[in-house]
């Protein structure tokens, strides 16, 4: 099995927006990671990044737009499309993925991402997901992606309510459930977020699974993430 981190753009925000406690008056650049998990039969996208025709402003968050996933990653070849959760920056760019490749997202965000209530407190943007007919697999829980164990989806909600992870081997992809490394420690999650408590408990299940032996990536600490191939 063959992992690979691709970096399809990058934001600037307020370093106090994404760590509770940092300045408020200090950007800081993030990148952002999407990943390609390829087995003998299969080519799984581990989100999208972000759309080269996105704006170049999503308040307050300033984008740059690089090489995007389609630039990187020839997707005519996928067999599935992971989303972790359904965020600008992870989902931005499904629109890119053919129609045919199935969606896989669980359907606690789904279901989150179809309510005007939920779309405003999590700051979703429907266009980026919605109004196609790719198939959807909709997940409830941790998940055994491929059957054989090789790849699991981690149910771990708070920054949104159906964020999940992604277990390969010895590899976690922790996403979004804490932006920097050190934050499966601290707990200073972005201010925003949809419960903090559950991020607090899903921080806690990856700070175990990397005390154990596990290698935890965190969703955009740019001291951390190094696109290219990853060990599992």
């Amino acid at each position: 099995m063959k992992i690979e981190m691709f970096n399809v753009g990058w934001f600037t925000a307020p370093s106090g927006l994404l760590r509770a406690g940092d300045d408020m008056d200090e950007p800081m650049r993030y990148p952002v990671p999407a990943y390609l998990i390829e087995t003998g039969s299969e080519r799984i996208l581990i989100d999208t990044g972000l759309h080269p025709e996105s704006p170049q402003a999503i308040e307050p968050f300033v984008l740059e737009h690089e090489l995007s996933i389609a630039d990187q990653v020839d997707l005519t070849t996928l067999t599935k499309v992971v989303l972790t959760h359904l965020h600008f920056d992870h989902a931005g760019a499904l629109a890119l993925v053919p129609e045919k490749v199935p969606l896989v997202v669980q359907r606690a965000e789904w279901t989150a991402g179809h309510d005007d209530a939920q779309v405003e407190r999590n700051f979703y943007r429907p266009p980026d997901y919605g109004g196609t007919d790719r198939p959807v697999e909709l997940v409830e829980g941790d998940h055994d992606l491929l059957g054989d164990g090789s790849v699991l989806l981690l149910l771990t909600p708070g920054h949104t309510p159906g964020h999940q992870s992604v277990q390969i081997g010895d590899l976690v992809l922790g996403i979004d459930v804490a932006h920097f490394a050190s934050g499966l420690d601290d707990h200073r999650f972005p201010l925003f977020g949809d419960d903090h408590s559950a991020q607090g408990r899903s921080a806690e299940r990856l700070k175990a699974l990397r005390d154990d032996g596990h290698t935890v990536l965190p969703g955009h600490d740019p001291e951390v993430l190094r696109p290219g191939r990853l060990p599992t």
